[in-house]
């Protein structure tokens, strides 16, 4: 019989004592499916005396996770501490050069020094596994690097932040501006510490640079991504955008054209009718174009104690398998520096403005988009007041250097009260 695949476990927050938990109560039927017996050695966490739900008796304790990922008694370190930096990466490191296997949860780390790592742990002939750290429970990375692994991608695309998701469904259906449904938001403890990792976008971007290596081969890299959270977006946005058949989403977009690589995150507008535009709550979902399977969509929960200790336990068990497999579907040694693009694909766009209530006006800021290339799909205007008059615009597809070219003149028309809101329509 195999002996067991000994496990160190470093963080005992919700989804390290979710990972105890599948472990103990899910121990034949795991040994079943996988031929091997799954067993705990040793964990660590900032503090031993917590009550956690769990007995920890009977595991070895370090207080030092650089400590725990270098035991003998250890042949894969499970880092949930996250983390860029820190102990983190440091016991990340120290494991493979002990010689350990990794499951990480650990989006920022990866997604900031994924390159390093997948170099160093496939340098020792080692895995670096993450399922966990993107989209919870829904096995995206499996997807792609196994599933699909005979499609050439042509675009990666979802909603992969559950509480901005949660936020903008709850302005829908409420009624109440982005103030207050954050405010019930992290009432409910549904953002980070730092608020700005969710509604700033950060956190679902950590997602789509891991996301766009696998899918086009590339070394990760975050600061190519344009990025923009849902702070700017209003109730009157999600209202209008209703009325014109969509919903308001902090969409990632990762696809590689004659122009280079696109990485966007930021909010979009979706046809209110796609897998995209009917996904409420904290949901995740993510959507994958490739050649030869034409679309995929994959939905469930992105966060929480069950859905991510599961995507973790998945990484375990093809490691217990002995299922091995470079970190981002490819070498890392071949993996191609990115070339960011010089211009984003054409697409319609979403414009709501409030012009002064007199005549022409319209017409000279149909005049404006027409000298700038950008033609009007449909537009739909509003009951006013006497001061100002709602405008909404839906674009043909144009481009985001046509259309800001536009946004600029319409400056010196004369006729605009405040400054338009331009939103981009993704296809889906």
């Amino acid at each position: 019989m195999s002996k067991p695949l000994r496990l160190g476990i470093a963080g005992l927050g919700t989804v390290g004592v979710g990972v105890v938990r599948i472990i103990r109560q899910q121990a034949k039927l795991i040994e079943a499916r996988t031929g091997r017996a799954i067993a705990i050695t040793a964990v660590s966490a900032r503090t031993k005396d917590r009550d956690r739900g769990v007995s920890l008796a009977g595991y070895a304790w370090e207080d030092d996770p650089v400590a725990l990922a270098t035991r003998d008694d250890v042949d894969v370190f499970v880092e949930l501490m996250g983390g860029e930096t820190g102990p983190a990466k440091d016991a990340t490191e120290a494991a493979f050069k002990a010689g350990k296997h990794v499951v990480t949860a650990n989006k920022a780390m990866l997604a900031i020094h994924g390159q390093a790592l997948a170099e160093l742990a496939e340098g020792n002939g080692l895995v670096l596994r993450y399922e966990a750290a993107v989209a919870g429970g829904i096995p995206v990375i499996k997807t792609l690097t196994e599933g699909l692994a005979g499609n050439e991608i042509t675009r990666v695309m979802g909603v992969m932040n559950g509480s901005c998701n949660y936020i903008l469904t709850r302005m829908e259906t409420s009624g109440k501006n982005y103030q207050e449904i954050f405010a019930e938001a992290d009432g409910l403890g549904y953002l980070e510490a730092d608020p700005q990792l969710d509604v700033g976008g950060i956190d679902a971007a950590h997602k789509l640079a891991i996301i766009s290596s696998i899918a086009f081969g590339t070394k990760v890299d975050f600061d190519g991504i344009q990025l923009e959270g849902i702070e700017r977006v209003s109730i009157e946005d999600i209202r209008a955008a209703a009325d014109m058949g969509y919903k308001i989403k902090l969409l990632g977009v990762t696809e590689k054209t004659g122009r280079g690589l696109e990485q966007r995150m930021q909010p979009c507008l979706v046809p209110d009718t796609s897998p995209l535009g009917q996904l409420d709550g904290g949901t995740n979902m993510v959507v994958i174009d490739g050649d030869a399977v034409g679309q995929i969509v994959l939905r469930g929960a992105g966060a929480g104690m069950g859905p991510t200790a599961s995507a973790v336990m998945a990484d375990v068990c093809d490691i217990a398998r002995g299922w091995t497999g470079p970190v981002f579907g490819q070498p890392a040694a071949k993996l191609e520096t990115p070339v960011a693009a010089t211009s984003q694909r054409p697409a319609p766009y979403y414009l709501r403005m409030a012009l002064v209530d007199k005549p022409g006006a319209m017409a000279k800021i149909a005049t404006v988009l027409g000298d700038a290339g950008v033609s009007i799909n449909r537009m739909r205007q509003y009951e006013h007041d006497d001061t100002s008059a709602p405008v909404l615009i839906v674009t043909h597809k144009t481009s985001r250097a046509a259309l800001d070219t536009a946004i600029a003149a319409m400056d010196g028309t004369g006729v605009m009260s405040g400054a338009p809101v331009a939103l981009r329509i993704e296809e889906v």
